[in-house]
């Protein structure tokens, strides 16, 4: 027993001589991190301990626990905006830092193409934005992010649908038939702007739903940049495809410190504003009002068939992410995120679960660098059946908006009341099921090499595939839907009494190989010169296959299983390929940090093109003057002052692929062939020559940051359908029409820091553009667009494209009120179109105000734009007195007027409205834990979110920001609305936590 003892009491010293050197190995230390100038806490601040991956963060008062080695002698605190300090740890072990702010924005890093840049050296028009500038809430898709936040970038909402697609301008419209939306760059690899899912309507009579957003895949949450390029010295690094702009989209990555990243939001949405409609009783009284009998029409219920389709939409969104780094130059970033977004369409959802990893590895001390960036996501679409281009009934939207209030939903059996003619919006939701489902994976892998001290290597490898797979399904009993279809010459039974079923397969990809040489080079009178020369390869692959069938086996049920019919189209597609080769080039030279020349050149090669025409040249010139360097600046007013200019040029490609060779299409009906369009073998790039000049500057000791921006950006070659007359080999050919579309305009950033208390913070940033569009050089030709609906309205359009005036002019008939019988008087008679404004707003504002108190903050942001019209196709189609003769309902501001019973509802300036408006856009109000004690959490943050919270406009529709698509001809169209997905009213609840 005493032996045992002994080794007990012998293995007990053992560990107390071993631990004892170990527990004195660490120790704590304490400390926090303020402003220089205003002695205000810094929250967030990195603390790193020098030589380590050691770190932690700030909390909300600025203060910082961090255990260290018991050999640490140093720490690295670091604030993005703020220089960069070395502290030495005293023997208190207790630290408090002062940071020094760098004049706010300017010596931040921006993304540019193939590289970044701090803002004052940027030669171009580029604009950055990170979380803390981002709108706040739900966010269906990245575009939502920047909506109002950038001078010059006009995002349109198609509609308020979850994961929509957005109209992206970026100064202006650039093209009339080509694509319009900018070049997506994500972690270096620029994606396509193709429909990755079906339409929902492979026949005719159906229509299409609107686009989904090419964003939609990405999780907002992990985003940590969006760079936008505006002009061509910024984006003719692109060339072929920054005529419309680039956006650069920046994930998150790794840092030693990082730990875990914890977010979850629950958003409460309910519609912004419904139409006024006639109840029932209303609803008789104006049927008797205008001397029709109401009996005859009066089923004796009352129902607000509004009420029947929308909904208060619960939406939630969980998002974790981890990373961290190491000594051997190991860094990563892991993140899952999951949004469950429901519409406030009933049945209208997005569903989305995204995994990401952006890891690098240094080797040889950093000689080598090895980078990966790669998501793998899956969304699952439900669509309400709310289309794009449907009849005179409208879809979901205009079948409630229009159907007798007085008609039951249900029969007494139980089946879905039907009068013969108008459907039933409850047994559309009810009876249709569309669904998809879409996985896709986006990737790039990256290897760097530095050859010499100055000269380096790069390439990357790039790969983005996508499968989608929509499924709808029409109930044979689903009644008013009696046309029959024909696809490819083969025809297709009426759904009403066989029901249908249709899947819609999309396959795409694309794949990228660049390298690149980079050489930079500085010297000691702060000189710099650094060179970029590259390659690009990059091939795109399109598959879609359709499989359409009808006659249910089972009569008169729902089934939900394409093997169920009995009839069917035989499968069929349409594949394309295209690949674009480039070389390209960029330097960037900087005198004396007082003159700065960027100077690029592209060279592209599409095989869209025609044989003659397939690579073209676009270059760029870009000089900046820091006048605040000079001898002879005013110092005494201006902190920072530089004058911008630029010149270049860019290109578009953006229309189908093979439209320079002939390509037929095989007819089911009659084992025939058709000639799509004719070959063109000399079409050619459409470009856009773009010039202009900025001044950056900073006032109030760096307080006060803005940039003025003009510009002027002239389109050419432009890309055009032109379809020929009949009787004609096809419909038509791909050309390069003559003629300029020319947008000019001017742009005002500012950021004010106009409260800087110890407690108490204000910061403002105000955006404005000016903007005028103008075709010019297109000589007699007058293109048509801008399809109106509506009950004997077939063939009726809004919109022209016409020299001397503005892309998207209405062009429609003057009304002048309603004469004494009640008929509207057109005093150029009702087939006298005249010109009328323009969908482009002349003039986009934004402002955000952010409010800081201690542990609370504030901010709200407020948006607007004039200048534009806006056609209310919907008030056309259903909103005149008259349509309550045939038993359909109005609003009430149309039933009790003296308009006569036969008045027609014709194209005219009566639908033609102001889109003029102000939005409270968006309001956060959030509260940051004080975290010093606590051994689980870095970070804890709560906020409450509104989106949507207030719209000040005079437009009679439900809010002015909206783009049905009304193209003809597939000549897009503007500013049109008509039984769209209206936008949300949302609160949002959110918790940010940090481990």
């Amino acid at each position: 027993m005493k032996l045992k003892r002994l080794l007990q009491l012998g293995f007990f010293a053992l560990i107390c001589f071993v631990v004892q050197p170990v527990m004195a190995q660490n120790k704590v230390i304490t400390g926090r991190v303020t402003d220089s100038k205003d002695k205000s806490a810094l929250i967030g601040v990195s603390i790193i301990v020098k030589g380590s991956t050691t770190g932690t963060n700030t909390d909300a008062s600025g203060s910082f626990r961090i255990t260290v080695p018991a050999s640490a002698t140093t720490l690295v605190v670091s604030y993005i905006g703020y220089t960069t300090k070395e502290v030495s740890i005293p023997a208190s072990n207790n630290v408090n830092v002062t940071l020094t702010s760098t004049m706010n924005a300017l010596n931040e890093v921006v993304v540019v193409g193939y590289g970044t840049q701090r803002v004052k050296d940027a030669t171009g028009s580029v604009a950055s934005l990170g979380p803390k500038d981002f709108n706040k809430g739900i966010i269906s898709t990245p575009d939502q992010l920047i909506q109002g936040r950038i001078a010059g970038v006009q995002v349109t909402p198609s509609s308020g649908e979850p994961g929509g697609s957005a109209s992206i301008n970026i100064r202006g419209t650039g093209s009339i038939r080509a694509g319009n939306d900018p070049l997506y760059v994500i972690d270096g690899v620029p994606i396509t702007n193709d429909t990755y899912s079906g339409s929902g309507a492979t026949t005719g009579s159906l229509g299409s739903s609107s686009a989904r957003s090419p964003l939609s895949f990405l999780n907002p949450a992990d985003i940590e940049n969006i760079s936008v390029l505006k002009d061509a010295s910024a984006s003719a690094i692109y060339g072929s495809r920054g005529a419309n702009g680039v956006v650069l989209i920046t994930t998150r990555k790794g840092r030693a410190g990082q730990g875990i990243q914890f977010s979850a939001n629950t958003t409460v949405a309910t519609t912004a504003n419904r139409y006024k409609l006639l109840n029932a009783s209303q609803f008789v009284q104006a049927v008797n009002g205008i001397g029709a009998d109401a009996s005859a029409i009066n089923k004796g219920a009352n129902v607000d068939y509004q009420k029947e389709i929308f909904r208060t939409a619960l939406s939630q969104s969980y998002t974790l992410g981890f990373g961290g780094a190491n000594k051997q130059g190991f860094t990563y970033r892991a993140s899952f995120g999951y949004d469950d977004q429901n519409g406030i369409v009933k049945k209208s959802a997005l569903k989305r679960l995204t995994g990401r990893i952006n890891a690098s590895q240094s080797l040889f001390k950093d000689v080598l660098k090895f980078d990966l960036n790669f998501l793998a996501s899956n969304v699952k679409n439900t669509y309400a059946p709310i289309t794009d281009n449907a009849g005179a009934q409208g879809s979901l939207i205009g079948a409630a908006l229009t159907l007798n209030p007085t008609y039951p939903v249900k029969n007494p059996d139980g089946t879905y009341y039907f009068d013969g003619s108008n459907r039933n919006p409850v047994a559309m939701l009810n009876q249709i099921d569309d669904k998809d489902n879409i996985d896709r994976y986006l990737g790039n892998f990256g290897a760097t090499l530095k050859l010499t001290k100055d000269l380096s290597y790069r390439g990357t490898f790039g790969n983005d595939y996508s499968t989608s797979l929509r499924k709808t399904f029409y109930d044979p009993n689903l009644a008013g839907y009696t046309e029959s279809d024909n696809v490819r010459g083969q025809s297709i039974a009426a759904i009403t009494g066989s029901g249908r079923g249709q899947l819609q397969y999309v396959t795409l990809s694309s794949q990228i190989t660049e390298h690149t040489l980079t050489y930079d080079k500085k010297w000691e009178d702060k000189s710099a010169l650094t060179v970029l020369g590259g390659y690009s390869y990059q091939v795109f692959k399109n598959y879609g296959r359709n499989d359409v069938r009808s006659n249910t086996t089972t009569p008169n049920v729902l089934v939900k299983d394409i093997n169920n019919f009995t009839t069917r189209v035989p499968i069929y597609g349409d594949s394309t390929k295209y690949e674009l080769q480039s070389f390209y080039g960029r330097a960037n030279y900087s005198y004396k940090d007082r003159y700065l020349v960027t100077a690029t050149v592209r060279t592209d090669g599409s095989s869209k093109f025609g044989a003659n025409h397939k690579y073209a040249t676009f270059p760029a010139l870009a000089v900046k003057w820091k006048i605040m360097n000079e001898s002879f600046a005013p110092k005494n007013l201006f902190d920072d002052l530089s004058l911008r200019l630029n010149y270049g040029k860019t290109g578009n490609q953006e229309f189908p692929a093979y439209q320079s060779l002939a390509v037929n299409q095989y007819n089911f009906g009659n084992n025939s062939t058709t000639l799509l369009y004719s070959p063109n073998p000399d079409l050619k790039w459409e470009t856009s020559t773009q010039y202009g000049a900025g001044i950056d500057f900073a006032i109030l000791k760096g307080r006060l940051t803005g940039s003025i921006d003009y510009f002027n950006k002239n389109g050419k070659d432009l890309l055009f359908f032109q379809y020929f007359s009949a009787p004609a080999p096809s419909p038509g050919q791909w050309i390069n029409l003559p003629g300029n579309n020319i947008n000019k305009g001017l742009e005002l950033g500012l950021n004010f820091a106009a409260v800087q208390g110890n407690k108490f913070t204000w910061d403002i940033a105000y955006n404005m553009t000016i903007l005028k569009n103008t075709v010019k050089n297109f000589a007699q030709r007058v293109v048509n667009t801008g399809a109106i609906n509506g009950q004997g309205l077939s063939g009726a359009f809004s919109q022209v494209i016409q020299n001397g005036y503005p892309l998207f002019t209405f062009k429609v008939a003057q009304y002048n009120g309603l004469d004494a019988k009640g008929f509207a008087i057109y005093p150029n008679g009702i087939d006298a179109a005249t010109l009328q404004g323009s969908a482009l707003p002349k003039f986009t504002a934004g402002l955000t105000n952010n409010f800081s108190y201690g542990k609370w903050n504030l901010s709200f942001f407020l948006n607007a734009a004039t200048g534009f019209y806006v056609y209310n196709n919907t008030a056309n189609a259903y909103f005149y007195r008259g349509n309550l003769v045939t038993g359909h309902n109005v609003t009430t501001d149309v039933a009790f007027t003296n308009e006569n019973a036969l008045n027609s509802g014709q194209v005219s300036t009566r639908w033609l409205e102001k889109g003029d408006f102000l939005r409270l856009s968006n309001a956060t109000l959030g509260y940051t834990f004080n975290l010093n004690n606590s051994k689980t959490f870095k970070t804890l943050r709560l906020n409450l979110t509104g989106q949507n919270l207030l719209l000040i406009t005079n437009y009679s529709g439900l809010d002015p920001e909206i783009n049905t698509n009304k193209q003809i001809n597939n000549v897009p169209s503007r500013g049109i609305d008509y039984t769209s997905y209206p936008k949300a009213r949302t609160i949002t609840f959110g918790l940010n936590a940090g481990f």
